[in-house]
């Protein structure tokens, strides 16, 4: 399988592309629509479907991976962030696969955006342990060991000292509405990536969201003794995600998360 279609669902808008798998590349235009007021999971649906209409180059047999803001298992979305709340408990797999006529991978935004940067990005060929984490209107993150996804990682969540979800206290969105300096909003990554340094001991972390492109104003304020570098696949991060993961899911190359955790027990299991 050498292409697959992403779709990467936000708050505020719905992208999609096809893309090559080979070299990660986007092999269509990107095709970008905002995401419907309310965020209602129909109202999303059609918006999906008129995507995959302009993907005219796509073939009929391409898989389809969709990415979508929330806590997913087993195709249903357990959480909802800036959209609707019918989400939540919703069989969101299962809704887009009658929809569409076609099968699809649903996994969550930070969940592909991390896979795509071990893929193709900054964690590519990085033998250990990567997270990702993106500095937005929270803090989304995604945990990648060789090439494995651990999914729905809310690393964002954590309790740090008196601050209970440390994403309401570190988020950019944060920063932009208390206005803080890079220094200052630095100290609070500081605590956070430290803290996170402490519990797992990353090889590398990655920082992504829109504000990566000003990573030279903060991340050289941090003190770590792990690398920590800019995601270098941007906006497009998703997209390639969600469509790798759902080759994944094909049958043509391997499959992800825990079904390989649980055949690599088996294959380790005495006799």
């Amino acid at each position: 399988m050498t292409q697959a279609i992403g779709i990467d669902i936000g708050g505020t808008g719905i992208k999609g592309g096809l893309v090559d798998l080979e070299t990660g590349e986007l092999i269509s235009d990107r095709v970008k629509r905002p995401t419907p007021e309310g965020g209602e999971p129909d109202d999303v649906v059609k918006v999906v479907k008129s995507i995959l209409a302009d993907l005219s180059d796509a073939e009929d047999t391409a898989p389809i991976g969709v990415c979508f803001p929330a806590v997913v298992r087993n195709g249903r979305t357990m959480s909802a962030a800036n959209v609707s709340k019918k989400w939540i408990g919703l069989a969101a797999e299962q809704l887009f696969e009658h929809s569409l006529g076609h099968d699809i991978t649903f996994v969550n935004d930070a969940d592909a955006a991390g896979y795509a940067e071990s893929e193709y990005g900054a964690a590519k060929d990085v033998d250990g342990l990567v997270i990702m984490t993106t500095l937005g209107t929270g803090i989304g993150s995604a945990i990648i060991y060789r090439n494995l996804l651990v999914p729905n990682a809310e690393l964002g969540h954590i309790d740090i000292g008196p601050h209970r979800d440390y994403e309401k206290y570190a988020s950019n969105l944060i920063r932009e509405n208390k206005e803080l300096s890079w220094k200052r909003w630095a100290e609070r990554l500081q605590t956070y990536y430290a803290t996170l340094e402490k519990l797992f001991s990353p090889d590398l972390f990655i920082v992504g969201g829109g504000v990566s492109k000003h990573s030279d104003e903060f991340l050289p304020l941090l003190e770590l003794d792990t690398p920590i570098v800019p995601a270098t696949l941007r906006n497009n991060a998703g997209i390639l995600g969600a469509a790798s993961l759902a080759a994944h899911g094909s049958g043509d190359r391997p499959s992800t998360g825990a079904e390989q955790l649980v055949r690599a027990a088996n294959e380790n299991a005495p006799a």
